[in-house]
């Protein structure tokens, strides 16, 4: 039970950790590619 004391605010602060890396990944635009997806299934990049 003692444990408990340490794991719960531990996994608590590694999921806050977690989202703000993913709001900063959101906000700093590594998700943007709004052209990429759409024109590379146009073109075969098999030589």
């Amino acid at each position: 039970m003692d444990s408990l004391l340490i794991l719960v605010p531990a996994a608590l602060l590694l999921g806050l950790i977690g989202l703000a890396a993913f709001l900063w990944a959101l906000r700093s635009g590594q998700y943007d590619d709004p052209d990429g997806a759409a024109g590379r299934i146009l073109f075969d990049d098999d030589d």
